[in-house]
């Protein structure tokens, strides 16, 4: 069965692989599929069994110290390292499978999910993903350097940070609406986590088709 429901509520849906559909009420909307001016005749032809089944894999975030869990939340489409009530940069490390990876001095880092390359991530610079590609994606947010890029991992990977000046004021946040805040001495874990989002479309649905149309890319030319 499905459920047509507000995206807020469609981490605890995915983890009881609930089938969700959305319905557009905002404005871009890549992951609403109904128009409402339509979707009384859509959303029964998607009740009847026409329509399209994909997974999208979520991130768990935790905030932890010494591996000892503390404060945890899941995103559909990202979690944001950031400050908390005062802009300022922060200085951290990231580490990739507890390897090094780089580190930075930056507003915040955004890590994406394919789902979430069209949202935050992508007003940030990030790369688009198409759904079904196993990565996460890593976005500075405003680097205090030149050679800063976005950078594209494995989903399978985990993803440290360390903060090297200890402040009380940083914060993550998952799909912008829940905060965790982050205490001196405490490390940020992300993972992918180990349920996904059971998302549905109409049968004549079309991601790239989405893109074009979301995005208002050139038509084709022949």
């Amino acid at each position: 069965m499905a459920t047509v429901i507000c995206w807020a509520r469609a981490r605890t849906l995915a983890r009881y692989d609930i089938k969700v559909i959305g319905i557009n009420r905002g404005n871009l909307g890549f992951l609403t599929d109904l128009d409402p001016d339509n979707a009384q005749q859509q959303l029964a032809d998607v009740l009847e069994g026409h329509y399209i089944s994909e997974k999208r894999f979520l991130l768990e975030a935790q905030v932890c110290q010494q591996d000892c869990q503390k404060r945890i939340s899941t995103a559909i489409n990202e979690v944001v390292l950031h400050p908390g009530k005062v802009a300022h940069m922060i200085e951290f490390e990231v580490y990739i499978d507890e390897i090094f990876a780089f580190s930075q001095r930056s507003d915040g880092l955004i890590i994406s999910t394919p789902t979430g390359s069209t949202a935050y991530s992508l007003s940030a610079g990030g790369p688009i993903l198409t759904p079904s590609l196993d990565a996460i994606t890593l976005v500075p947010m405003f680097p205090h350097t030149l050679s800063a890029r976005p950078l594209v991992i494995n989903s399978s990977s985990t993803i440290r940070l360390r903060f090297s000046h200890r402040r009380n004021d940083l914060e993550i946040s998952c799909d912008s609406q829940i905060a965790l805040p982050i205490q001196e001495g405490e490390d940020v874990l992300i993972r992918r986590c180990d349920y996904h989002l059971n998302l549905i479309h109409p049968k004549d649905y079309s991601y790239f088709n989405t893109l074009s149309t979301k995005l208002g890319w050139s038509k084709k030319l022949f």
